[in-house]
């Protein structure tokens, strides 16, 4: 059953997950900001934004196995229990201590507050490996792109508000306030959520995942799909050149701005979010989305190749907001593929091992690039021989080292991208997607069943296309699950 009930729980579950992202981006944001303006640290902000990646790294195959053995629902409110949680210690380590020992970078306070702050965010990832799932649930198979943009588009608007309010609440009221604000509001999602219902049955043990890492089953679902393993590939390669955006977006923004007028900045950009987002709803992702993907990939390379040439603000706010603008088709083609071809019982596992192999290249140039800028590039682009011979093209300006280093990732990206579309990957993902059937999953319970205490439908029996009940196969790569794979059906292209 996927209509109005299904249709009415999607919603509310959008609605939810809104406010939860604005929740935990609203501190993270903040955190960063006053991280950066106590202590002026490029290194400091980019090993805030490195950890970040690599806790949701660290976690998220964990979370894509718990998605997979429990409802969706149960999942979401695990989530905003632990972020709650999480918020409120940070609150007690920043009135137990002092501010000017939570910001000495070489003191233990500045890491355990910091680190505190960012699980509490990351277990957000949680719930967000669950939405993606109950597209899939609670969606048509010939709507998960239009789906997915939906979801772009309530990340765009939570990165306009948290952009906007986390430079204000820093820039007016300060660290202790901001902390406040963003307990209270994970209170209030935690609520929220206590009133949603999703029509859901009890999805069934999976005897081959025994442990809490399911590592052996996610690794059998992307098999049996020839050339998901490249996509996952070229999307972590993908956040490995974002990871330079990430760790030196905001030190070269707060170049041109204080922290309340950056604050602005990003939320105006960050409108390119809703309006990529809203394309995507509107008219989906056309009938090859692999190929959609890469040629936005492309763009964006280019993109960030050239919106720091010149030390002009209206160049970087208006590449930003282009930038921003072509993210959201990224995320859904991919997202819009897994959820065709993977069965919906595994899609929780592969979904997690997406996550945590993006996240983790993150980190990588995050960690790399912000030493590299602060020590080397940034004072060599300030003395003589980076200006003679960088000049020409780069201009005069105090963050022009930022600028080249941005140049040659855009650059790179180009390349990438362009190299993919060559591969035998490509070509099998794409006829596999064009060939997989509508993914058929078990019955919803009516939500007036839910809060009668209704029996859930067990996951291994569903509607057949008939009307029968019958086995579960829910797609192509689902129907030879049990099979040994071919030897030529794992990706080698």
């Amino acid at each position: 059953m996927k209509g109005t009930v299904a249709s009415r729980a999607f919603v509310g579950v959008l609605v939810n997950t809104l406010i939860a992202n604005v929740t935990t981006s609203f501190l993270w944001f903040a955190l960063t900001f006053w991280v950066y303006i106590q202590t002026h640290s490029v290194l400091a902000t980019g090993v805030i934004g490195g950890a970040y990646m690599l806790f949701i790294a660290f976690f998220a195959m964990v979370f894509g196995t718990i998605v997979d053995r429990h409802r969706k629902h149960t999942v979401m409110v695990l989530s905003s229990v632990v972020s709650a949680a999480a918020f409120l210690v940070a609150g007690g380590i920043y009135l137990a201590r002092p501010e000017a020992s939570l910001l000495d970078l070489g003191g233990p306070w500045f890491w355990l507050f910091s680190a505190v702050i960012l699980f509490g965010g990351v277990i957000e990832q949680l719930r967000n490996i669950a939405l993606s799932t109950t597209v899939t649930l609670l969606v048509p198979t010939e709507k998960h792109a239009n789906a997915n943009g939906l979801v772009g588009t309530v990340q765009g608007i939570a990165f306009l508000v948290t952009s906007v309010f986390s430079g204000l609440s820093i820039g007016f009221l300060g660290m202790g306030w901001t902390l406040a604000i963003a307990i209270a509001a994970m209170i209030l999602t935690l609520l929220h959520l206590l009133f949603l219902r999703i029509p859901e049955g009890r999805p069934k043990p999976d005897p081959d995942a025994p442990g809490a890492l399911d590592l052996r089953g996610s690794a059998r679902a992307i098999r049996q799909a020839p050339g998901l393993f490249a996509l996952i590939v070229f999307s972590t390669f993908n956040n490995l050149i974002g990871g330079v955006y990430l760790a030196l977006m905001d030190p070269y923004g707060l170049t041109l701005f204080d922290a309340q007028t950056w604050g602005f900045a990003l939320a105006f950009s960050s409108t390119g979010f809703l309006i990529g987002g809203a394309v995507v709803a509107k008219y989906g992702l056309g009938a090859k989305p692999m190929r959609t993907m890469l040629l936005v990939v492309m763009a964006m390379g280019l993109l960030g190749a050239i919106f720091m040439l010149r030390e002009w603000w209206p160049l970087y706010v208006v590449g930003m907001w282009i930038y921003m603008a072509l993210v959201p088709p990224v995320e859904a083609a991919e997202q819009t593929v897994i959820q065709k071809v993977v069965p919906f019982a595994r899609q929780g596992r592969v979904f997690g091992v997406a996550a945590a192999m993006e996240a983790a290249a993150a980190p990588v140039t995050a960690f790399l690039i912000a030493p590299l800028a602060e020590f080397l590039i940034i004072p060599y682009m300030k003395g003589d021989a980076g200006q003679r011979q960088w000049g020409w093209l780069l201009g005069e300006g105090e963050a022009r080292g930022i600028a080249l280093i941005c140049l040659w990732a855009g650059l790179i990206m180009v390349l990438v991208g362009g190299l993919a579309f060559f591969t035998r990957s490509y070509r099998r993902l794409t006829e596999l997607y064009a060939q997989a059937p509508e993914q058929v999953v078990a019955e919803q319970i009516p939500l007036d069943d839910l809060a009668t205490g209704g029996t859930a439908v067990p996951a291994e029996r569903v509607a057949a296309p008939d009307g029968r009940d019958g086995p579960e196969r829910t797609s192509a790569a689902d129907a030879s699950a049990d099979a040994p794979a071919p030897a030529d059906a794992e990706d080698r292209g």
